[in-house]
C-alpha cells in the first residue's frame, strides 16, 4: 500500500514539477532581471551592507536584520544540506549549475517580493504587520483578483504542515542523530505497527517536538530572537566546515566544475547513463533550489512585510541577500564537497548519508567528529526552519480568517506541532515529494503577481534610487 501511495505522490510531483512551471519561475526572474538591469549584481555590495545595518524608525514588529534572520531561518535547513544531495544523486552533478542559475535569477524575484511585501503590508494601531503575497495580490492587482490571494494562503498553510515546515526538517534532523548515534540501526523499537525505528530517532523526535512548542508558543518575537542567534551562528560554522573541504581538497575543484558544468547539458557523459536528460537534471536542480531559497515561493516577503523600514527598495534589497547566502554560497559549497569526493556516486545512500560521507571522507579529521559537526549543523538549521514557516502559515490562516485573534490559530500551532513529531515516521522519498508538490502549488500564484506587477517593482526602484543617488 505504502508503494501505491509513493508512486502516485512521484507521479503528482512530476506533474506540478513539470516543464511549464519550471519556465514561469525563471522567465520571471530573467523578466526582473532584465528590467531591473542585473540590479542583483550591481546592488549586491549595497545590500550586504545594508543586511547587518538596521534602518531607524519605520512600521513594523522586528528589525530589518531580524526579518531577514526569519526568512533565512526558513531557507537554511535541510534544503542545504539533504536538498542538495538529492538534487544531485537524482539528477546528476549538473542539478548543481541548474540550482545556481535558478538562484542567480531568483535574486531578482526574492528582491521583488520584498519590495511589495513592504509596499502593500498592513500595520496595526498596536504595530502588528501583515504582509505577503496575499496582500500584494489584493491590494496590487485589486480586489477581483482576491480569490488568487486566498489561493495563495491556502497554499501557503499547506506548505508549513506538510512541505518545508515540518515533514522534510524533522525527517532530516532525525535521520541526522540515527546516521550519528546508531548508524547500524542497532537499537530500534516498534512505533504503533509503523514498523521499527531507531531509539535515537525516538528520542530525537520527542525532544524536537518539545523544543519547537516552547519557541512557537512565545509567537514572532521569540521566534525572531532566537533566529538571530542560531542562524547567522551555524551559518558561519557551516561554511568554515565546507570551505575547508574544499581547500583540502583544491586540486580536484578543477574536475568537478568541469563535471557540474558537463552534467549540466549531458547527464549521461557523467554520470555513465543513469541520469541521462537535461530535463531531470534541469528539474532536481530547480526544484531544489526553489525549495533551498525560496525565490519564487513568496515566502520570504512575509516575514519582510514584518521589517521596521519606511523604504520598500532597502528591504528588497535585504531580502534579496537571502538567496545569495542561502544558495549562491551555501549550497554550493554542499554540492562542490558532494562532487569533490564522489558520495553522489556512493551505492545505498540517501539524503544526509551522502553529505555525510563528503564530510567523513573530505575532511582531514575524524569521521566521527565530522559526522558529529554535520549533525550539529542540520538540527539547528532544520530547527530554525521549522520556526520560521510557522510564522509563515500562520500568516497565510490570519489573512484567511482575518483576525489575529482567532482561537483556530492556536488550533494550528498544535496541529503543526503534531506534524512535527509525526514525520520522522515517512519515508524520505515521500517527504521530499510532498515538500515540492506543495511548493509548486504555492508558486503558481506568486509568480502570476509578480508578472503583473514587475512594472510597479521598476517604478518603485528607479525613483527610490534616483531620489537617493548622493546618498548612496
Amino acid at each position: 500500500m505504502w508503494e501505491m501511495i509513493n508512486q502516485l505522490i512521484t507521479k503528482i510531483d512530476n506533474l506540478v514539477w513539470g516543464v511549464p512551471l519550471m519556465v514561469l519561475i525563471l522567465s520571471g526572474g530573467l523578466l526582473l532581471t532584465v528590467r531591473l538591469g542585473l540590479l542583483q549584481m550591481r546592488r549586491l555590495p549595497l545590500a550586504l551592507r545594508w543586511m547587518v545595518k538596521n534602518e531607524e524608525g519605520g512600521d513594523g514588529e522586528i528589525s530589518s536584520f531580524a526579518a531577514l534572520c526569519t526568512a533565512l531561518s526558513a531557507t537554511i535547513g535541510t534544503g542545504n544540506i539533504v536538498g542538495v544531495a538529492t538534487a544531485v544523486c537524482a539528477g546528476g552533478p549538473g542539478a548543481l549549475f541548474w540550482m545556481i542559475v535558478a538562484a542567480f535569477f531568483g535574486m531578482a524575484t526574492k528582491y521583488s517580493e520584498g519590495l511589495l511585501a513592504v509596499k502593500y503590508r498592513k500595520v496595526d494601531a498596536d504595530g502588528h504587520s501583515l504582509g505577503g503575497p496575499f496582500y500584494y495580490i489584493q491590494e496590487g492587482m485589486g480586489k477581483n483578483w482576491t480569490w488568487l490571494a486566498k489561493m495563495f494562503a491556502v497554499f501557503g498553510t499547506m506548505v508549513g504542515l506538510f512541505g518545508i515546515g515540518t515533514f522534510s526538517q524533522v525527517n532530516g534532523i532525525t535521520s541526522a542523530i540515527r546516521n550519528f548515534f546508531d548508524p547500524n540501526r542497532q537499537h530500534t523499537v516498534n512505533v504503533l505497527g509503523l514498523g521499527d525505528y531507531s531509539w535515537a530517532v525516538v528520542i530525537g523526535s520527542l525532544l524536537l517536538t518539545l523544543c519547537v512548542a516552547a519557541v512557537l508558543l512565545g509567537g514572532v518575537q521569540r521566534i525572531a530572537r532566537v533566529s538571530q542567534i542560531i542562524v547567522p551562528f551555524m551559518a558561519v560554522i557551516y561554511l568554515v566546515f565546507a570551505l575547508a573541504l574544499v581547500l583540502f581538497n583544491i586540486t580536484a575543484v578543477p574536475a568537478a566544475v568541469v563535471t557540474i558544468v558537463k552534467g549540466a547539458f549531458n547527464p549521461a557523459a557523467v554520470t555513465g547513463g543513469v541520469v541521462g536528460s537535461m530535463v531531470v537534471a534541469m528539474q532536481k536542480g530547480v526544484a531544489r533550489g526553489i525549495f533551498s531559497n525560496e525565490a519564487g515561493l513568496g515566502s520570504a516577503p512575509i516575514a519582510a512585510a514584518a521589517a521596521q523600514t519606511k523604504e520598500p527598495v532597502r528591504q528588497g534589497l535585504v531580502s534579496m541577500t537571502g538567496t545569495f547566502i542561502d544558495t549562491i554560497v551555501i549550497c554550493t559549497m554542499t554540492g562542490l564537497s558532494i562532487v569533490i569526493t564522489g558520495a553522489w556516486q556512493q551505492p545505498g545512500l540517501e539524503g544526509v548519508e551522502v553529505t555525510s560521507y563528503a564530510f567523513q571522507n573530505g575532511l582531514p579529521i575524524p569521521p566521527q567528529l565530522a559526522s558529529f559537526v554535520l549533525m550539529v549543523c542540520l538540527v539547528f538549521f532544520a530547527f530554525t526552519t521549522i520556526l520560521g514557516w510557522d510564522y509563515y502559515s500562520e500568516r497565510c490562516l490570519e489573512f484567511l480568517l482575518g483576525s489575529k485573534e482567532h482561537g483556530f490559530l492556536t488550533v494550528y500551532r498544535w496541529l503543526y506541532i503534531a506534524c512535527v513529531f509525526v514525520g520522522p515516521y515517512m519515508t524520505v522519498a515521500a517527504v521530499w515529494n510532498i515538500a515540492d508538490i506543495v511548493n509548486g502549488l504555492m508558486a503558481i500564484p506568486n509568480m502570476i503577481a509578480l508578472f503583473a506587477l514587475n512594472g510597479v517593482v521598476v517604478k518603485e526602484t528607479k525613483a527610490f534610487f534616483a531620489a537617493n543617488k548622493h546618498k548612496i
